[in-house]
Order: structure tokens, then C-alpha cells, then sequence
């Protein structure tokens, strides 16, 4: 499990995450192979997974728009927290495929990351981020799944990660 940056009580209080203004968004979780075997080996129901590899959102029952399938609205906890994805775990940071670069980017809609994106604990957590996902564990998986690698828009850019062409 990666550490986690935003503190659990300010992610539940908001409303941000896992909710999309269509069913087929890019910000929808990219899920590792072996995310995918474990989903479907535990057998969680109302789980749709994309031909790209991406959790379907379903259509939101309170509003416009689609959310995450393992988002239980009433709480606004996940389902499947322990089993959470990935980028799941990662957001509100992303890794981006932009010009050919890998960088580690920071989706600037999360209130959190706007409130301290300039003090020293974002700094020193970026650090550990790179720092994890450069390791020899972290850049295996990423070189046997390379859809986590997307094109996120109007996010910035924190810094770019030493990640081997190989998986470019």
C-alpha cells in the first residue's frame, strides 16, 4: 500500500473523487492485471471492467454524471478500500505519459493539494513518491502494465519520473 498524502477525514468530507462526467473518462482507474485477477477471484459484485482496463463507471443515482461501481455514495467510502487500485491509492497524484516523459503529476481539482501544494510536506511526499515508484518492484509492474501510463490534461506537472524507456 502506498502511504497516503491526504488525510482520510478531508477525502470523506468531500465530493470530488470517483465521480465523472462520462462513462467513459479518462480519470476512470486505469487497473493493473493483477488488480483485475484479484477483483475477479473475490468475486465483487457490480464490477464492470473496460476492454482498455478501466473500472465502468455507473450512472449516479443522485445526480447527472457516473461514478466509480465500488463508491458507496451514502458513506462516500469505497467498497473495496482494502482492495483499492493503484491509482486509487495514488490519487490525488497521477503518472502521466506526456512527449514521451513519464512525470509524476497532481490533479490541481483536489482541495487538498490546492491548500498545500506549496509546504514542505507535499514537497517531501513527492519525493517518497518518486522514491517508490522508481523502485525496482514499482518500475516492474509498470513495464508489464502500461495502460497505467495516460494522458492526464489540466493537471500539474510535479516532476519527471527516472523510468526507463522500456516502457515507453
Amino acid at each position: 500500500m502506498i502511504k497516503q498524502f491526504v488525510p482520510q477525514e478531508f477525502c470523506l468530507s468531500c465530493q470530488g473523487c470517483c465521480r465523472f462526467t462520462q462513462v467513459n473518462s479518462v480519470w476512470s482507474p486505469c487497473l493493473l492485471d493483477q488488480e483485475i485477477q484479484d477483483l475477479l477471484d473475490r468475486k465483487i459484485g457490480q464490477v464492470y471492467i473496460s476492454a482498455d482496463r478501466r473500472l465502468l463507471p455507473i450512472a449516479n443515482p443522485d445526480k447527472n454524471g457516473f461514478i466509480c461501481p465500488c463508491l458507496e455514495l451514502e458513506s462516500n467510502k469505497c467498497k473495496i478500500y482494502s482492495l483499492r487500485p493503484f491509482e486509487c491509492q495514488l490519487y490525488p497524484f497521477l503518472i502521466n505519459l506526456r512527449d514521451k516523459k513519464v512525470l509524476l503529476t497532481v490533479d490541481l481539482n483536489c482541495p487538498y493539494i490546492r491548500e498545500n501544494i506549496n509546504n514542505s510536506k507535499f514537497k517531501e511526499y513527492s519525493e517518497y513518491l518518486a522514491e517508490f515508484l522508481n523502485s525496482p518492484a514499482q518500475l516492474k509492474i509498470l513495464k508489464e502494465n502500461p495502460q497505467i501510463l495516460q494522458a492526464y490534461e489540466d493537471v500539474k506537472e510535479v516532476l519527471e519520473l527516472n523510468i526507463d524507456n522500456e516502457i515507453k
